[in-house]
């Protein structure tokens, strides 16, 4: 008789959510015979409390997926055909390395990197891949999708993404939730606005629409899409003719008092309260609150930006708290972002200088379908460089999230473009590719992480071994580039072999964080004052809250914020009466999650949100199959009258995969490529359609 092996005992390894999420969790990670059994949230990391949202909970199914891709994959069939053929990394990778270095040879910047924030890991995001493209000299990826149009507005007023420490809004006596849905999106800033409730705090939410967190707060205000920056000047008019200011802050910490004055003293409450389709009384109101309600904070998001004024709005709400002084408390003043705390040495892990002399034009990843379709040319008043003739896709899942999806399809599925995924599941982009790559999931690779909506750093240690063949993404580039070197002898350097946990060492200032701490407790928090504007000292030219942008005045810009009117309303076209948002699905982050079971059950099916009245005028009721169209597209889904839609407006939950919708589209096949005001963002929610009841 033969021994038994004695079983393993379970093992918890710490590690760290990648999502694009403020909130960048701590997490523990059961694991039993090597497999994870539990994921769940680090009770001794103080921002995470033991408790993680309900997607992540679920991480260990998507690690452990049935549908997991567990080997490289070569297209053996026409495109999007769904035929694959599994063969050998040594193949794939030998292959991709010769059909990059030919076009490389002919002009690499006919090759495109496409990635975003499927993981936000310093490492698996965006490390070793940078490395790789710019030896290459590949064209550059302005990484625009989310959060650029906010994030410049931001480090246009503040001089970067700083904001109040999230902890801090637990003591505040008002918050403003200005376009976020905290409770499905911010879950942990949600716990200290509901611990400032309990202690007497008045909670106002301002969104189009009537979300979950909107149901919990004291006051909703209900705007249209795209007025926030005439909700704002018109709150600005009444600090200003009520006197209700610190003179003291404006004068000592600010730049452009005067001429913001001046601009806000045209928006009287009833101008503002036309533009935004609210009372003019409430916005009276609020202005009393903030006023008189210290400390004040807000927590504003990003679905502010998704406009064509976006930028604008942000600005315009970032220089409130300047106006009363609420910077002067640790509980008052405003979050974004604060990733600029965050002490990442991004030019040591992306290594730029390998670009020598080039300089390669960068693609917009907001403009992908139209970037894919272009015939090229060199000439021209707007020279467009040669055709893209492959695009690298990671972190990123286009042909479901990027806007004005038809043309990104057509362009993915050009048979003359050469496509490589790397990805977990067989996505809507994977199944246009060439290649698809197996990637490590969070349980199986090394990162670390900062955050953008606290400001403790996070590392992840691998808890199990990678599923099948799976490789994380550096690696995958460090083999790519071990593959390159037989066509360009520079990519066998030895900063294309530097291993994971090296860089996990090498991303961060040492002075500032403690990788020794990273290791024994899985974070560490950052030394930073309480109060970070309560006497100035904004990263701004200035050292001020520049009103007047004085970047934007060098650029012969506009240097005040203002409110534009989107590119498109219910007003604009009589054919689309509807203006559409399509904020995400609570139980989704952007297009991850959408194929986890479980998860998928609690959504039910694609939906939109629409007014009762709005359904009565079409004939739709409660349940219905419904054709959202305009002139890009049209989209098949169910209508619900549940009561969070305003009448008016059309509210699209995504982004569900297009293979999963109801006419094979989603939500994107209505949205439009055009850019935000400022940043190159994309205008998501600055869109009009129609709505038709469908016969069943």
């Amino acid at each position: 008789m033969h021994a038994q092996t004695p079983q393993q005992q379970p093992s918890q390894v710490i590690g760290a959510c990648p999502h694009d999420c403020p909130d960048t969790c701590s997490f523990i990670t059961t694991v039993e015979e090597g497999r994870a059994v539990r994921v769940q949230g680090n009770p001794a990391h103080a921002h995470t409390g033991g408790v993680l949202c309900a997607k992540v909970s679920k991480y260990a199914e998507r690690s452990h997926h049935p549908e997991r891709l567990l080997t490289p994959l070569k297209r053996s069939g026409p495109k999007g055909s769904g035929c694959f053929t599994p063969v050998s990394w040594d193949e794939a990778l030998s292959d991709i390395a010769a059909r990059l270095a030919a076009i490389a040879r002919k002009n690499p910047q006919a090759i495109l990197p496409y990635s975003y924030a499927g993981t936000m890991g310093l490492v698996q995001g965006e490390s070793m891949d940078r490395r790789f493209f710019h030896q290459l000299g590949a064209s550059l990826l302005d990484r625009t999708i989310c959060s650029s149009a906010g994030s410049t507005a931001l480090s246009l007023t503040y001089g970067g993404k700083f904001g109040m420490h999230v902890q801090h809004f637990a003591e505040s006596r008002l918050i403003l939730i200005w376009g976020s849905n905290s409770i499905g999106s911010n879950l942990h800033f949600w716990r200290h606005a509901q611990e400032a409730k309990r202690q007497g705090a008045k909670l106002i939410c301002i969104d189009p629409r009537k979300s979950e967190t909107a149901d919990k707060c004291h006051v909703h205000l209900q705007l249209l899409p795209g007025t926030d920056a005439a909700l704002a000047l018109g709150l600005m008019h009444e600090l200003i003719v009520h006197d209700w200011l610190d003179h003291d802050y404006l004068q000592h910490y600010t730049l452009g008092w005067e001429q913001l004055r001046a601009r806000a003293l045209e928006w009287p409450p009833e101008r503002a309260a036309g533009v935004c389709g609210l009372e003019a009384a409430q916005i009276r109101a609020l202005a009393h609150d903030y006023a008189h309600m210290q400390p004040a904070a807000i927590r504003l998001n990003y679905g502010v930006q998704r406009t064509r004024g976006g930028g604008n709005a942000v600005r315009a709400i970032a220089c409130l708290p300047a106006l009363t002084g609420a910077w002067r408390h640790r509980a008052g003043g405003l979050l974004l972002s604060c990733s600029s705390h965050v002490p990442a040495q991004r030019a040591h892990l992306q290594m730029p200088e390998l670009l020598g002399q080039r300089r390669p034009r960068t693609i917009n990843m907001s403009t992908i379908g139209d970037a894919l379709l272009h015939a090229g040319n060199a000439h021209g008043p707007e020279p467009f460089g040669p055709r893209i003739e492959a695009v690298v896709v990671y972190n990123s899942n286009p042909v479901a999230v990027a806007p004005e999806s038809a043309k990104v399809v057509q362009g993915f599925a050009r048979e003359d473009l050469f496509t490589v995924v790397m990805e977990h599941f067989m996505t809507d982009t994977a199944d246009l590719a060439d290649y698809v790559l197996p990637a490590t999931t969070q349980l199986e690779h090394w990162d670390i992480h900062g955050s953008y909506g606290h400001t403790d750093v996070l590392l992840n240690r691998p808890a199990i071994a990678p599923q099948g063949q799976a490789r994380s993404n550096a690696r995958i580039f460090r083999d790519l580039a071990a593959h390159m070197a037989a066509h360009n002898g520079a990519f066998a350097a030895t900063h294309f072999q530097t291993p994971d946990e090296q860089l996990c060492r090498e991303a961060m200032d040492a002075s500032r964080v403690d990788f020794e701490l990273l290791l024994s407790q899985g974070h560490a928090s950052l030394d930073l004052p309480e109060a970070p504007f309560a006497q100035g000292e904004f990263a701004t030219p200035s050292g001020r809250c520049e009103f007047a942008s004085s970047v934007l005045a060098a650029q012969g810009q506009d240097p005040l914020p203002d409110y534009l009117p989107n590119y498109e309303t219910g007003a604009s076209d009589a054919r689309y009466p509807l203006a559409m948002i399509s904020p995400p699905a609570r139980n989704f982050l952007n297009s991850s999650f959408v194929n986890v079971q479980s998860l998928r059950n609690i959504e039910g099916r694609p939906l939109i949100e629409l007014h009762p009245e709005d359904a009565a005028e079409r004939g739709v009721s409660e349940g219905d199959l419904v054709r959202v169209f305009n002139q890009r597209g049209s989209y098949e889904c169910a209508a619900t009258l549940n009561g969070r839609a305003r009448k008016g407006v059309v509210n699209g939950l995504g982004i569900w995969w297009r293979k999963m919708g109801h006419n094979g589209t989603n939500v994107n096949e209505l949205t439009h490529q055009q850019l935000t005001d400022m940043g190159n963002g994309p205008s998501f929610y600055d869109c009009a359609v129609q709505v038709e009841a469908l016969v069943a």
